[in-house]
């Protein structure tokens, strides 16, 4: 097995109280010149929740889920956890495990698809964290289509078409739209230029929802839709939004329900609660249209053992041929080490480029 001593679960964090809330804007738009008062535009969101995201306790259960998983298996390491934009903060957390001798970490991010903010972002993150540190982070995967992470979305469409029909609504009138955040376009093409128009980021999607919907039961028909768009108006951004995407199958009587599955998200964070369940759900019922939405993996069993997988892949140094995917797409390659600040060993497989209108003002980003 490979000399790790520690897991560093790494997330991008979010408020826990009304006072955090416009300080963690801030955070998340540090250098961008955003004034307070369009902050506030955002801040009711998590307002409405008590200033709380829910992100944070997630993580909470993540990391205990992860190292019981982990005890279970007999792999004995610490699961540290740090995060972007709030406490505990990422800098601080490796520098907690530095001072406990946890100097080789296997890094595992919150983030399931390429882009800059799921994977350049990131590895930005770990520079800073570990520059003068002495301490060395390997970054597991991107995990879109490992089993782990898809299957928990499987099964929550089969329950949701299961629900729908015990009020009266037919399998050949329900739509399911497969949703995730939407970027910049400039940004999704930038993510893997060589996959087309959207990059890796649409791609790696489009195959995940396909493997879904061919294991779900036949409906009426499915569509990739994008939620929590923000920036300037008039940069273009990856479309159609869910909420037109829900108000076009009306208008055409296309469909008489709507299944919402949130194939961009591993947990069910504020813009989940926010998009989906507030104003999707809301956007649902004025045109009349049955909704569902089907939970994002949490701390599924199968989405928890996946992520463990993904550890032990780099624990055992697992071939490449031998690691678990479902699309045609996979296994993603790894990522290069870090050490000390530095990019080391190996290309470095990240992709996409900064772009500081995907990451302006997020429409509510945990």
């Amino acid at each position: 097995m490979a000399e790790y001593d520690a897991v560093l679960l790494t997330s991008f964090g979010g408020p826990e109280g009304q006072d955090d809330v416009i300080p963690f804007l801030r955070s998340v738009t540090a250098g961008r010149g955003v004034p307070d008062e369009r902050l506030e535009e955002v801040a009711h969101h998590y307002r409405a929740f008590g200033g709380v995201s829910p992100i944070n306790a997630q993580n909470r259960a993540l990391q205990a889920a992860l190292q019981a998983e982990m005890a279970s298996r007999g792999i004995d390491l610490p699961v540290y956890w740090g995060n972007r934009n709030w406490q505990p903060y990422l800098t601080d957390v490796v520098r907690d495990a530095a001072a406990s001798g946890h100097t080789t970490l296997l890094g595992l991010v919150t983030s399931a698809y390429t882009s800059y903010s799921g994977v350049d972002q990131y590895r930005e993150d770990y520079l800073r964290a570990t520059a003068g540190t002495g301490v060395t982070v390997d970054r597991v995967r991107e995990f879109f289509d490992h089993p782990g992470f898809v299957t928990p979305f499987i099964d929550g469409v089969r329950a949701a078409v299961e629900s729908l029909a015990t009020n009266g609504v037919a399998a050949d009138r329900i739509h399911i739209l497969y949703v995730t955040h939407s970027i910049p376009t400039a940004a999704a093409d930038a993510s893997g230029p060589e996959f087309g128009p959207g990059g890796a980021y649409v791609a790696q999607h489009e195959a995940v929802a396909s493997v879904i919907h061919t294991a779900a039961p036949p409906v009426a028909g499915r569509s990739l839709v994008y939620q929590s768009r923000s920036g300037d108006p008039y940069t273009p951004w990856l479309e159609p939004d869910i909420n037109d995407t829900i108000r076009d199958l009306a208008a055409t009587r296309a469909a008489d329900a709507v299944i919402v599955v949130p194939i961009g998200f591993v947990s069910d964070h504020m813009e989940v609660v926010w998009d989906l369940d507030h104003e999707a759900a809301a956007t649902a019922a004025e045109v009349h249209l049955g909704f569902r939405r089907v939970l994002t993996p949490g701390v599924h069993p199968d989405f928890v053992r996946g992520l463990v997988d993904l550890l032990v892949e780099r624990l055992r140094d697992v071939p490449p041929a031998q690691r678990p995917h479902l699309t045609a797409l996979g296994p993603w390659p790894d990522h290069a080490r870090i050490t000390n600040g530095v990019v080391v060993d190996g290309a470095d497989t990240s992709r996409g480029v900064v772009d500081d209108a995907e990451a302006s003002l997020p429409g509510v980003l945990a």
